[in-house]
């Protein structure tokens, strides 16, 4: 009976671990196939990622209300054939460009910079000045949200191309004395840009640094920005017209920069960005005049750097747009820019009728 009843026992733990074994190799089998499909999910949304360059980019874009309407939809069929009648200024209204679209006819953009898929909304200034822009006249936090305000009505307004707030900050500022560096400009403060980096970082913003230049050249002040450039969320503006011949006063003679000058900087950021394995970059061109922006043929853009030619007038809406026309529309090299200013504009164009213009302005930044 003790023999019959160990063999039972025996019997019993050997069907128990044949089946926890079974069991084992079950789960292991299982978590195998778990593990395989969850690392091919990851390689897969890595691949999408990467294709699309969305872990490249450093920013988030203000999404559009649920109610918002593709821009399509809220213009008629004159305004999608033809530009406004002021842009054309009498002459030919037929658009360049489809209604939404931000490259200038014949451009392409081979790098996976912001203007890429999204519209750049952006507060000019300078923190020590409320003649200077809205960012002298707004304390940090404050200009943030009225600024992811102002980006919002463009997103609204075209919510297939959803917008991303800005900061242009005035990093080097043109005067009427040598200064320091006997260049006729004056440095921001590193303190100031190190605060308003951090602002842009802290609301998923970008940051762009726009030099005036006096007497010195775009690389020179170029170089002086490198720290902050290096950064992945910050991008480079030149005010043309403040860059005169030894000689001449900054804000009393106009100022120019040769075309050459501008791609030395695209050359040179788009080296950075391939060092320093960077998200690619933008430069933002200011122009208000035939003469500040001279030789625009000799500016491309590369595989690491998107270009933006912008019209920065103020006065009369209508003298805005046929400038805009002139400046941007059929002499821009790939996206165009336009800039509103809320004291100085007469009206003050909204957000749908900035996105009237053609082509779309890729940037629009206020002061």
């Amino acid at each position: 009976m003790r023999k019959f009843t160990l063999i039972l026992v025996m019997l019993l733990l050997g069907i128990f671990s044949a089946a926890c074994s079974q069991e084992t190799s079950s789960d292991q089998k299982e978590n195998t196939k778990d593990t395989e499909e969850e690392t091919k999910d990851n390689e897969e949304a890595e691949s999408a990622a990467s294709d699309s360059g969305s872990t490249q980019q450093p920013f988030k874009a203000v999404q559009p209300d649920d109610s918002a309407a593709p821009l399509k939809e809220g213009l008629s069929e004159e305004a999608l054939k033809k530009m406004p009648s002021e842009e054309a200024h009498g002459g030919d209204r037929t658009r360049m460009v489809p209604v939404g679209e931000t490259l200038v006819k014949g451009a392409e953009d081979a790098a996976s910079g912001p203007l890429k898929d999204h519209r750049i909304v952006a507060y000019y200034g300078h923190p020590d000045s409320e003649n200077m822009g809205i960012l002298g006249e707004m304390e940090p936090e404050a200009l943030m949200e009225k600024l992811k305000k102002q980006t919002q009505a463009y997103s609204n307004a075209d919510p297939e191309r959803s917008a991303v707030p800005m900061i242009e900050l005035i990093s080097t500022v043109a005067q009427r004395t040598p200064g320091p560096e006997g260049e006729y400009y004056h440095r921001t403060s590193p303190e100031d840009i190190d605060r308003y980096a951090e602002l842009a970082k802290e609301n998923d913003a970008l940051l762009m640094l726009d030099v005036q230049l006096g007497t010195d050249s775009v690389m020179d002040q170029v170089k002086l920005l490198e720290k902050w450039l290096k950064l992945p969320y910050v991008h480079l503006a030149i005010d043309t017209e403040f860059h005169v011949a030894e000689g001449e006063t900054p804000g009393v003679n106009l100022g120019q920069v040769d075309g050459a000058e501008v791609q030395q900087a695209v050359d040179y950021l788009s080296r950075m960005v391939e060092e320093n394995d960077l998200p690619d970059k933008m430069i933002l061109v200011h122009q208000f005049m035939d003469e500040a922006l001279t030789n625009k043929e000799a500016i491309t853009p590369t595989d690491n750097v998107e270009v933006v030619l912008n019209y920065d007038g103020w006065g009369a809406s209508a003298t805005k747009m046929s400038l805009y026309r002139k400046f941007v529309r059929n002499e821009a090299v790939q996206y165009g820019g336009f800039k509103v200013f809320y004291k100085k504009d007469e009206p003050v164009m909204s957000a749908e009728e900035v996105l009237r213009l053609d082509p779309n302005p890729a940037v629009i930044n206020y002061q």
